[in-house]
């Protein structure tokens, strides 16, 4: 076993050890272990929500996106920033109606906000089909980091299962403490190693950061420029869009939101962390690095560009730190994504057809949940090539579907959107998504009349307009429409 492995596993039993102690003597009660009893203040919040913005595609995709992609992979800085300025208004809004109602996850926001069961369950499972693909990136870096950084010695699968393992056990034993306590550690290493290698390596290579981009430009010209059909302007700008809509979309964030102690935190964190997201920029750097460096990898094998640039430049035992805070990358957000998809399928969906259990039995069948889940998201990162970015970005497609009601039920007056509105609309736009998906289509292959910046519009923002639209319509030819109010569980149906 070599040194850096050594360390991996270290930094592995470090976080185990802080989920178990952060969770001594609390009662985990579903509150405790979904929202941490809402008393974080503000700045176990914003590391608690950076934990679930800055993953392994930070560390390894981003970096992958710049090796393989040029320009286009700057869309991840620039959606970020664009989404905290939104979450300014957005989130204190969102923190208020969860506290007054005692809400504990994103599904009863659009229960009570549309007096909706059925509502509450498509938006639970719109969350748990969604949410799989990201656990399957934070598996898939896992792998990456632990079988690279081993220097072969353990494989991808045994690797996978591995991280599988140790995030069961962490979830399982801390819920939402674990999570922001691992937060601290994570972030303060991430931002050391990766902006340690985003001005070494190309300091190292080429002697700065103009240099680099000179011998690209000269050995792949128009690398670095947006190419004129594909990942072009036109899917750069809707990509954006998009991803913006749906930044906090994602049940863990509503999670994240609801466990603040003030809706003060929120405004605070919108103005400072525009400047944490200027880490990424480190992270393009190094695989802009590689590209000369590291050349031959291709399609998703360009997600092992930073950890192949590194052992073909640091020692072992620098390796391993590497590798620990890569590790602490998946750890956060995968923990929080894991108990987000339990906790949805326990209390939005189970509980609507069992209404008479109690709290304490919705959170062991949630824990049991657990390695269940982790064991179908361990079967997709073995059988699939996906890049992580693709991965990311299939997943933003179907979650966003959820924005156009979530707006329109913020409305201080009477929202014009019911909820026969609403449940039209997101299946409306889940099928737009999914069915060109599955495939394999594009909206150039769909429509090749239509102009080229027309076909290289992103899926999931046709999918939302459509989503706007039957919304809207469906909302207003029943406006008048007089219903008896819906049950207030399933099993009166």
């Amino acid at each position: 076993m070599n040194i850096a492995l050594i360390i991996i596993l270290a930094f592995l039993l470090l976080s185990i050890f802080l989920g178990i102690r952060s969770s001594k003597g609390k009662d985990m009660n579903l509150e405790q272990w979904t929202v941490g009893g809402r008393g974080f203040g503000a700045i176990f919040v914003f590391l608690l929500m950076a934990g679930e913005i800055y993953t392994t595609f930070s560390f390894l995709g981003g970096s992958g996106w710049a090796y393989g992609k040029g320009a286009p992979a700057l869309y991840v800085l620039i959606y970020i920033t664009l989404s905290y300025v939104l979450s300014y208004w957005l989130l204190p809004e969102i923190w208020k109606y969860a506290k007054e109602n005692k809400l504990m996850s994103q599904s009863d926001f659009f229960v009570s906000k549309y007096k909706s069961p059925s509502l509450g369950i498509l938006a639970a499972l719109v969350g748990v089909v969604s949410m799989i693909p990201v656990i399957v990136v934070q598996l898939k870096g896992l792998g990456i980091i632990v079988s690279e950084a081993s220097y072969g010695a353990i494989s991808m699968s045994a690797a996978v299962w591995m991280g599988a393992i140790g995030l069961t056990i962490y979830v399982m034993i801390s819920g939402i403490h674990g999570s922001v306590w691992t937060a601290v550690i994570k972030d303060i290493m991430m931002i050391a190693i990766i902006g340690f290698l985003g001005i070494y390596l190309p300091i190292h290579y080429f002697g700065g950061f103009q240099p680099m981009f000179e011998a690209i430009d000269a050995a792949k010209p128009g690398f670095l420029k947006f190419p004129e059909q594909g990942l072009s302007i036109s899917w750069f700008i809707s990509t954006v869009i998009l991803l913006v809509f749906g930044f906090y979309m994602w049940p863990q964030v509503f999670s994240a939101v609801y466990s603040a102690r003030s809706g003060k935190v929120f405004r605070k964190n919108a103005i400072i962390s525009p400047l944490y997201t200027l880490m990424l920029l480190f992270v393009f750097f190094v695989g802009f690095t590689a590209i000369l460096k590291v050349p031959g990898l291709v399609g998703a094998d360009a997600d092992l560009s930073l950890l192949r640039l590194s052992i073909q430049t640091f020692d072992p035992w620098f390796i391993g730190i590497i590798g620990g805070a890569g590790l602490l990358t998946a750890l956060v957000p995968g923990s929080m994504l894991l108990m987000s998809v339990a906790t949805l399928l326990a209390k939005n969906v189970y509980k609507e057809f069992a209404p008479t259990v109690s709290d304490r039995h919705v959170v062991r069948l949630a824990k049991i949940l657990v390695p269940i889940i982790a064991l179908i998201a361990v079967y997709f990162t073995l059988n699939g090539g996906e890049t992580m970015s693709a991965l990311i970005l299939m997943g933003y497609s179907l979650i966003t579907q959820l924005f156009p009601s979530l707006l329109f039920s913020l409305k201080k007056k009477k929202n014009p959107i019911n909820k026969y509105g609403a449940i039209a609309g997101i299946i409306t736009g889940l099928a737009i998504v999914i069915c060109i998906t599955l495939s394999h289509s594009t909206i150039g292959t769909l429509f090749p009349s239509l102009p080229q910046a027309a076909k290289d519009l992103n899926v999931g923002i046709i999918a939302l307009a459509f989503n706007f639209i039957v919304m809207i319509t469906v909302s207003l030819a029943l406006r008048n429409h007089v219903v008896q109010l819906e049950p207030k569980s399933v099993n009166d149906i």
